[in-house]
């Protein structure tokens, strides 16, 4: 039986969901998505740049990821509306329950994009084309946005489809169809091949799809190693990844800020830094699973980056034992000087929760630095779970630490990811057209 993949991406995501969100909700009367208009985020907090636009944006030169100056110099007229993440995640929720009436198989890619396994439906949806023009037109009907749907027999070429001409678009892309459809296309245009690796496949005379399809394996090897051979067999339209409805493990947990000071003392980070302790060390515990590396990253106001990581002696997924050892990991690689603009906690080597924990040498140290940790981990262990108790049934603001009670204005007791400032927009404060 022939594998039939869909990839659907809603069209210009957080753009359409917000400008639906003030057509039908608001009492708007002027669509976002024909203006020349951005969704941006808030550069008097740093946070300023594009995160969506629209096609005549688009057209102007306006570029995801582009700090809101760039934009602005390039388009004084510029509208820029602010992110409402709560929004998005339900409009994204409501776009994954429609795909799913299709298929069990369904693989949530990302907030705005899914893949669906459509092999052996054909008997009751239809053929493929029909069936998924289908789902975009009851998509636009019922939610108010378009999406493109790309149909092939694997995952990337359904995805190098979907992003074929936009938007509200049905394309097919079939091994056929690979020579007329996908080599003429600009190498950079290929899943997994990034601005970064454009100059080195240039300089070996490749400068589209079809020239790196044809290009010797064992050249690209000699080069790139094995990603040479990943992109290779892209380029080929050759890919065995299996359409997963049930999301993988996490391999690491991990959160960051930028911050809307620069830091220039070790107070000011250590608050940052058990801040996103907080928030890793509450997902970790959600997820019943511990980790057994901490690394810290930090972003310096000059836009240069390093980071640090360690090997813990017994794996944890308490708050304060991950925040002393970033702690300890930013005292070691922080200069003391350079204004720092953003930190990060990432953690690696996940495992699930063992019944006991394995005793060393290290928690009986009596050391000064020792004595600066809250002593016993089944204490520490039992006060985390009764504040995600707390926060769970309460909000994550009831119970906070006493040095956020102080410094409320200076730091989020729990931050990192999508801040709570992103998650809603109020209204009243905007001009909705």
């Amino acid at each position: 039986m022939k594998q039939i993949i869909f990839h659907v991406d809603v069209n210009n995501a957080y753009l359409s969901w917000e400008a639906v969100y003030r057509l039908k909700h608001l009492g708007g009367s002027v669509d976002l998505r024909e203006q020349i208009c951005a969704v941006g985020g808030d550069s008097s907090k740093r946070h300023g740049i594009i995160l969506a636009k629209s096609l005549p944006a688009k057209a102007c030169g306006i570029q995801t990821g582009e700090s809101l100056m760039e934009a602005r110099q390039k388009c004084p007229g510029l509208l820029i509306v602010p992110p409402h993440y709560r929004l998005y995640s339900q409009c994204s929720n409501a776009f994954m329950e429609i795909l799913r009436e299709y298929t069990p198989d369904v693989e949530q890619y990302s907030i705005d994009e899914a893949f669906m396994d459509m092999s052996g439906t054909g008997q009751l949806w239809g053929e493929p084309h029909s069936t998924a023009d289908a789902i975009r037109e009851r998509i636009e009907r019922e939610l108010g946005f378009t999406v493109n749907i790309g149909i092939s027999e694997n995952k990337l070429l359904a995805k190098m489809a979907s992003d074929f001409r936009k938007p509200n678009r049905t394309h097919t892309l079939f091994p056929e169809e690979i020579p007329r459809k996908m080599w003429p296309l600009p190498v950079t245009d290929l899943f997994f091949v990034g601005r970064s690796t454009f100059p080195k496949l240039r300089r070996l005379g490749i400068s589209t799809i079809g020239d790196l399809a044809h290009t010797d394996r064992k050249l690209l090897r000699a080069h790139l190693k094995s990603y040479g051979e990943v992109i290779w067999n892209y380029a080929n339209g050759w890919d065995t990844a299996m359409v997963e409805s049930i999301a993988p493990a996490n391999k690491g947990y991990g959160n960051s800020t930028t911050i809307a000071f620069d830091i220039c003392g070790e107070t000011p980070a250590a608050m940052v830094l058990l801040s996103l302790a907080e928030t890793v060390g509450a997902r970790m515990r959600r997820d019943a699973v511990k980790i057994e590396v901490v690394a810290v990253s930090i972003k310096y106001s000059d836009f240069s980056s390093c980071s640090h990581q360690r090997t813990l002696p017994a794996s944890t997924n308490i708050t304060n034992e991950i925040y002393h050892t970033a702690l300890e990991l930013f005292r070691e690689t922080w200069d003391g000087i350079t204004p720092i603009r953003h930190l990060g906690i990432h953690t690696g080597r996940v495992k699930d929760q063992p019944d006991c924990r394995q005793l060393h040498l290290a928690d009986l140290d009596c050391s000064p630095l020792y004595r600066e940790r809250e002593p016993g981990f089944e204490k520490l262990e039992l006060a985390d779970t009764m504040a995600d108790s707390i926060r769970a049934r309460y909000g994550i603001d009831s119970l906070k630490r006493a040095v956020f009670v102080k410094q409320a204005a200076m730091v989020d007791h729990m931050s990192g990811g999508i801040t709570r400032d992103k998650m809603d927009v109020d209204y009243s404060r905007e001009t909705v057209l």
